[in-house]
């Protein structure tokens, strides 16, 4: 598998939302971050809106739940049409039911770890998922320094799914720009979130080309 860019719209405009999504369908996923007020600080949009992004958007859905209890609401975005859903090891009571879940309603399972989760907390899962998000900033708010000292994380990911013969993908998620996305990628990420970087840009398109280019040139050495 090569590198794939996952814009994310919570540096979109919330106002524009489909023209927002429509200027980025040279991606691989929309990232959508839905936030609760409660796990992080911040409170971003939920079901309804998400529903209605699925059936407009021509990139698969990459839904990220900064939520508290998401072994009851994960299970309700793969049902409104998510390809991906992610919810966090610290909020999870049952992390591995929660997978589970995911998989058997036809979604990919991914469980996210925030910068103070040792990485060691979510190596038991990784036979449960298919993805592990790395946050590369404290979640909540976009914009905010890329984390260098989370890249231990990724290593450590990439040589235990190596080791267990996993076709695991390592996702970041925070600061990942133009500067940052070859550390990234060195260190074994391979799908990448970019909200400020993709949406900053005069030409999203070309933004994300250039961002896939810089990746892949790592990525294949």
């Amino acid at each position: 598998m090569g590198i794939q860019i996952a814009p994310s719209i919570l540096s979109a405009d919330f106002a524009n939302l489909e023209r927002d999504i429509l200027a980025v369908s040279d991606a691989d996923w929309l990232h959508v971050d839905v936030m609760d007020g409660h796990f992080v600080p911040n409170l971003t949009l939920g079901l309804p809106v998400v529903e209605r992004l699925a059936q407009v958007s021509p990139l698969p859905l990459d839904v990220h739940l900064m939520i508290d209890d998401p072994d009851r609401w994960a299970p309700r975005y793969a049902e409104i049409g998510a390809t991906s859903v992610t919810f966090h090891l610290e909020a999870a009571a049952d992390p591995r039911t929660i997978a589970a879940d995911l998989r058997s309603m036809g979604a990919r399972a991914s469980c996210a770890i925030k910068p103070g989760t040792p990485v060691e907390d979510v190596l038991p899962l990784l036979d449960t998922l298919d993805m592990v998000l790395v946050m590369t900033v404290e979640p909540g708010f976009g914009g905010q320094a890329f984390m260098a000292d989370m890249m231990p994380k990724l290593r450590t990911l990439r040589a235990a799914a190596e080791a267990a013969g996993r076709d695991l993908w390592l996702q970041a998620d925070g600061g990942v720009a133009r500067d940052t996305i070859q550390t990234v990628v060195e260190a074994g990420g391979d799908v990448l979130v970019a909200g400020s970087a993709i949406y900053g840009a005069a030409d999203r398109g070309a933004e994300i080309g250039a961002l896939r280019a810089l990746g892949e040139a790592v990525h294949h050495r």
